[in-house]
């Protein structure tokens, strides 16, 4: 919603992106850390997960210098391989790559935020191929029934869910972020990617059962719309004036 409404290149927007960014990586380093039962293919993703790392950025300039913009999109088939690779290595060491694929987005960023363009072909087949399908896999498990029959719990874990993220987020935002402080709540309150990869890895490792799953992804999915829908209908603010504020708050600072 930030990038589609252009608030991602504002002040407010850049603090939320960044916001989410800490919070998903806190939440993939304690999946990793308290729910991983390690195999000896550990050693290998770990290994893997450092190399990419480490090596990726020092080798995307000149591989996709050397063999981008090509109508089979080599640069692309580079980044999925690598991630493919974690994806697998994860799972053979009974782990999860999303903290590595986190980890290696965060060191790329600088990479697509100077080719632009090679950033949204990448978005485009992340979007529109791969990421319906994540959904619809999470969706398949989740049962109509336990949902009718555990109405009461359902209400219960959506407001435990939401008042502690209002309640911690709120006063920090009236601070940081006025005059946007209930968008920045609404818009922190949600969790929709993560809830739903945090909610598949307990069901894929016997964690939580297929009730327990269907009732936590049902209240992912409200608590990604409901506050996303109340902050774009009364308090999203405006990219054009929002820009013309950060540029008029940015010349006092820069003089």
């Amino acid at each position: 919603m930030l990038v589609e409404t252009g608030l991602n290149q504002t002040v407010v927007g850049k603090r939320l992106m960044s916001a989410t960014f800490v919070t998903d990586m806190g939440t993939a380093a304690a999946l990793s850390i308290l729910f991983i039962k390690p195999t000896v293919w550990i050693a290998p993703f770990i290994a893997a997960s450092v190399f990419f790392i480490v090596v990726l950025p020092k080798l995307a300039p000149w591989f996709f210098g050397r063999y981008g913009d090509r109508v089979i999109e080599p640069e692309i088939k580079l980044v999925f391989g690598c991630l493919f690779c974690l994806m697998w290595l994860g799972s053979r060491a009974n782990s999860h790559a999303v903290l590595p694929t986190f980890i290696l987005g965060l060191v790329m960023s600088s990479h697509y935020a100077r080719h632009r363009t090679e950033q949204q072909r990448l978005r485009v087949v992340a979007f529109a191929f791969l990421t319906p399908f994540f959904f619809l896999k999470g969706g398949m498990n989740v049962s109509a029934g336990a949902l009718w029959a555990n109405l009461g719990i359902l209400g219960l874990l959506f407001l435990g869910k939401m008042v502690p993220k209002f309640v911690g987020v709120y006063p920090l935002a009236r601070r940081f972020t006025a005059p946007h402080s209930a968008f920045t709540t609404l818009l922190m309150s949600t969790g929709l990617t993560f809830g739903t990869i945090s909610s598949l890895y307990g069901l894929n490792a016997h964690i939580i059962d297929r009730a327990q799953f269907s009732l936590l992804i049902a209240v992912v999915v409200l608590s990604a719309i409901v506050p996303t829908a109340i902050a774009q209908r009364f308090f999203q603010p405006h990219a054009a004036a929002e820009l013309e504020r950060d540029g008029a708050t940015s010349i006092p600072e820069a003089a």
